[in-house]
This record gives C-alpha cells, structure tokens and sequence, in this order.
C-alpha cells in the first residue's frame, strides 16, 4: 500500500510547493460590463513569470495576452471580459513543469447604475478629514503586528489612532453640520518605519491599512455616508510611493522607478510649460523624487500606466465614490495623466476628479482643466482642480494693507482671470488644507477676518472644500508644521476634555464658530444663487468688496467690509443688479436691511442678502 501511495504523495507535495509560489494577483476582482473590456492582472509570486498561463472555457471571457517581465517573480496577464460574460468564478491555470496552480478569479456584478453615478459639484461643499487625526473608533487597531509604526499621541509626527470606525461614528455630526462630501487623506496600506500617519507614502494600493480598518469598513463608510446624503472622495497619489513599496526590492520592470536612488525634483513645474525649458530641468522636475522615502514612479511604462489606471477604477466601483482627489498632479506624466482622466471618464462620464496643482498663477492651474487648448495642443480630460491662486488672493486680500492695487482687490483680480479656465465653477475652492497653516494662523488670530474669509469661501464661484476643525477656529504655528495643523479633533478620543462632535467643553468663540459654518452651510443646500447661480462682481472701493451670485429663482449679495471702522455703501452703484429689490435678508442674523440709499456696514465683516 505504501508504494501506491508514495507517488501521489509526492505529486501533492510538489503541487503545494509550487502554489506557494503564486502569492496574489491585482486587482483582486473586477466586473462585468466595464466600458473597457479588457482588464490587466499583475500576478506575483516566486518565479511565476516562468509559469505557462490559460483559462479554462469560460463563456465571454478569453485570455488576450500573457506577458512576462524582466523579474521573474511577476507576470501579466490581460483578459477580455466582453459583454455577454456573467460575473462568476474564472478558473486561471498556471503550469509550473506539469504542476498546475488553480487561481479561482472572481467577476462580479456592478451596482445598478454605477457607470451613471454622479460625482461632487458646486451644490456640494467638501470636508476634508486626516482620518488619524479626526476619531479613534477603534482602539485596538491602533497598533497592528507587523507594522513598525506604532500608536503614540504625544508625538505630533506619530499615529495617534484616528481610523475609518471612528468617522462612521459621527456621520450624524457631519450631516447636521451641513457638509455633503467627505475628502480623506489616503487611507491605503503605508507600512513605513515612521510618519506613515498621513497615507501618502502607499505600500500596497489595492488595500486599507489595518491601522484605519479594512476595505469591507471602507466600503461600509461609503455606504452608509451615502444614507446620510454625504459623498466619499478618495485621494489617489499616482506620482509615487513609499520605499517600504515591494516594487523597490524587486521591481517588475529596471523603469518601473525613476533611478536606483534618490534624485530629487526640482519642483519647478514652470518647466512643463516654459517655451524655453532645457531639457534637463523638465527631467528633473517630472522624474526627481520628492523625499528620499518617496521613489518616484515611471507612467511612462504602459503596464505600470495600466495598473494605476485600473487601480484607481477599481476603488471607485469597488466601494462606491463619488469622487477622486489626485496629489501631486503635474509631476506625473503629461500623456499618462490626459489617458488616466479619460479612461476614467469613459467609465464614469458624470464623476468629478479634481487635482493638486500647487501654482498661485492660475494660468499655470488653468492649462490642465478639460476644454482648454492651450498653445502646446495638449488636451486634457480633467475636469477639476484645486484652486490655489484663489487661496493665496484671499489670505493676502485680508491680511494686507489696503491700497489701489493690494489687499481686498486682490480677490476681485484673481477671479477676473476665471477667462482662463473653461469651467471655473468646477473649481475647488479652500481657505486652507491638510498642508499648510490653518487659516486662523494665516490671518493671525483675528475672528472677524476668519469669518470673512469662511464667508467668501462658501459663496463664491466653485466647490468649497473646508478642513476639519475650521467650524471650531482650529489654529496652528504661522509656519507650517504638518503635525499640529493636523492637530486631533477634539473628541474623537475616549477620555478627551473638550468634545466637538457634542459641544461639551467648547470655548464661547468655539461654539460661535461652529453655529457660524453650521448655519451657512446648511443654508447654502438650499441657495439656488449659490450652487447654481452666476457671479457678478464689483470692483473693491476703499476696502469694500460686493458681488453677487444670480439664479433665476434667487439673487443674494455678499458684501465685504476689510476697513477696521465701519462704512457706509451707496446702493445706487449696484441698481442693475439689485433688479429692483428694496429689501434684503441677512441669511445669518434673520436682520432686514433696507435697500434704498445706503448701507451701514460694520468694521470687517461679510454680509450675506438674499434680496427680497
């Protein structure tokens, strides 16, 4: 009997010695009645790229291509899922010297509805959360084994727990506050040795690091955000990934990193654009990595290309989002990111994606928005961006001295350049985020200015986004420190003194401040003039800012006071929009103003009138 067994033994043990070899594939899954039907798989494992690949019969779906690289532990494999294929089970085959590997790859079936989902716009404002930093719902994944960064909220560099459990526990804050999108920094694996907190040095990207929960809680966040009526962004870094990254070890591909070693960019992205660039400095600029931590990834690799495209495709189906948030958005390829956004957009034609483009001259922010046809002929399918020349005009528009041509004015220049962009409603609009000072550091701790500026963000043209704890005032140094601007939420912790998310503990000014944005967000749902409506502005006198924002159901004027005394407006410079009204409703205080002759208006502050 032994001599029987002896053979099969042996066969069983070679065929579980060479499964070990096949590790995992990405994407873990896909679906059917993509808009694309083709779907590449980096599959990965211990000489795998050795392995001969194929697929039993599967009805609609055929293996297109199989293609080794030069490690021999990866190899990629493109299946055409055409449109008559059900979601099920493929069986994949993998010949290893006549040991065959099973590797069950599931389709699934899509959402009704998914590819017609309808992303954020200017009938939204955006929240914008450090999940570490806003509540820890789940202590005991505050440290995970394996992963060497390790909880400590004394240290302001550090993790201090915050996780995805912990924003799902107080969904009901943020609806009552009046936000309708949720933006968080990424939340995919960082496992790096220290200052991972912030997500953007990714690991792996097709998972959630356990320290923030897992990709079902994710998916769960999204969903039951979506219930409340809230959005979820996700944040997407294309341009790079940390040295922890398997691909360092062992690169798929000797481009798949921009050099063996650190080079650093320049970060001149005026070399994309210089019509006397030398080439070199472009280089450097588009392949240089940004820290020693972070290599830089080539897109300029048509499978690496592939992978990032599918990956940020998958996380949009996968759990359901309304949105995409790309950081650093020009230091990845030019031709990569024109592909990236329109094989997004072919998936989903109604989904928004905005990008960091970090430039205060908005001709520099204007070139990439789709529609445009800037002078080099390149064509971009990116819908949004990150306004920046906006954010820099508003913190010197307040914190200036006034003359003919600084301060207040500088807000009306900079949105006399919307010629330049072809949507400027579509722009994300923001008095700060996760990477600079707060805004209450950038205009010194002076309230009054704070609201002014929280006033002008949530009624201009474009898509507010607010940070968390802006309600609050939250401040920082003036000179950026990353780790106290993304100071904890007071609350989101057990044992916390001051809780935000109740109002237990608020300081007076704190209250204040969160009825404020409270009020003028909740308002805006409903504002015709200012989700939908057109902006007319008038040009600043004497440190006196109007404008209007004009819907055929709603007209409201904002006026902005920066002087330190009060002063008094003649109407009558403002009958062609006034359109007859005599009245006005200040939206915050429920005061009446009459319309007629003049206007009191009181040292720096914004008025917001719905015109009666």
């Amino acid at each position: 009997m032994r001599a029987l067994y002896l053979p099969l033994l042996l066969a069983l043990a070679c065929t579980s010695a060479q499964a070990a070899k096949l590790d995992h594939i990405e994407p873990g899954n896909w679906w059917v009645g993509m808009h694309d039907p083709e779907v590449q798989l980096m599959v990965y494992g211990e000489d795998i790229g050795k392995a001969k690949v194929s697929l039993a019969p599967y009805a609609g779906v055929r293996l297109a291509k199989v293609q080794p690289v030069e490690s021999p532990n990866y190899l990629f494999l493109t299946l055409d899922v055409g449109p008559q294929a059900k979601a099920g089970k493929l069986d994949l085959r993998f010949d290893e010297g006549g040991a065959i590997i099973h590797r069950a790859y599931p389709l699934w079936q899509r959402q009704p509805g998914s590819a017609q989902r309808q992303g954020f716009s200017a009938k939204d404002v955006i929240y914008l959360i450090t999940p570490d930093r806003f509540s820890d719902g789940d202590p005991g994944n505050d440290n995970v084994s394996g992963y060497l960064d390790k909880a400590d909220r004394a240290n302001k560099d550090g993790r201090h727990g915050g996780d995805l459990k912990g924003i799902m526990n107080h969904l009901d804050y943020l609806q009552r506050l009046g936000v309708t999108q949720l933006w968080l920094t990424p939340v995919v694996e960082n496992a790096m040795p220290s200052y991972s907190y912030h997500g953007y040095s990714a690991t792996d990207f097709y998972k959630v690091d356990p320290r923030f929960g897992s990709n079902a809680q994710y998916r769960e966040l999204a969903k039951e955000a979506k219930a409340k009526g809230l959005g979820l962004i996700i944040d997407v870094v294309l341009n790079h990934i940390g040295d922890q990254h398997p691909w360092v070890k062992d690169r798929p591909t000797r481009d798949w990193i921009h050099g063996d070693k650190f080079a650093p960019t320049n970060h001149r992205r005026e070399t994309l654009h210089d019509p006397h660039v030398a080439e070199a400095d472009q280089q450097q600029f588009n392949d240089g990595w940004f820290v020693p931590s972070m290599p830089d990834l080539n897109q300029r690799n048509p499978l690496l290309a592939r992978y990032l495209i599918q990956n940020s495709i998958w996380w949009v189906e996968y759990a359901g989002l309304s949105g995409i948030r790309i950081d650093t958005w020009s230091y990845s390829d030019r031709d990569f990111l024109a592909k990236w956004s329109a094989a997004l957009l072919a998936e989903y034609p109604h989904l928004n994606m905005v990008a960091e483009e970090w430039a205060t001259d908005p001709a520099m922010v204007a070139y990439w928005q789709k529609g445009n046809q800037p002078k080099d002929g390149y064509v971009s399918n990116l819908p949004s961006l990150m306004d920046f020349p906006l954010q820099s005009a508003l913190v010197k528009g307040l914190a200036e001295p006034e003359s003919w041509n600084s301060g207040i004015t500088g807000l009306y220049q900079v949105l006399a350049d919307d010629f330049l962009y072809s949507d400027p409603g579509n722009l994300v609009v923001f008095a700060d985020n996760h990477d600079m000072s707060r805004i209450a550091a950038q205009l010194h701790g002076d309230g009054r200015l704070w609201k002014m500026a929280l006033t002008f963000i949530l009624t201009t043209r474009g898509i507010p986004e607010i940070f968390y704890g802006t309600e609050l005032a939250m401040s920082s140094p003036q000179q950026r420190d990353d780790g106290k601007v993304r100071a904890d939420f007071p609350g989101g912790w057990a044992g916390d003194k001051v809780d935000a998310f109740t109002g237990k503990g608020l300081s007076p000014k704190q209250l204040e401040a969160q009825g404020f944005v409270r009020k003028l967000l909740n308002w805006r749902k409903d504002s015709a003039a200012l989700t939908t409506g057109s902006l007319v502005q008038y040009v600043p006198q004497n440190g006196v800012y109007c404008y209007f924002r004009e819907a055929p159901s709603q007209r409201v004027m904002v006026v902005m006071n920066k002087n330190d005394k009060g002063m008094t407006l003649d109407m009558g410079r403002f009958k062609d929009d006034l359109k007859g009204h005599q009245q006005a409703l200040d939206v915050l205080t429920g005061k009446i103003y009459d319309l007629g002759g003049s206007l009191a208006l009181p040292a720096k502050t914004a008025l917001v009138l719905e015109l009666k």
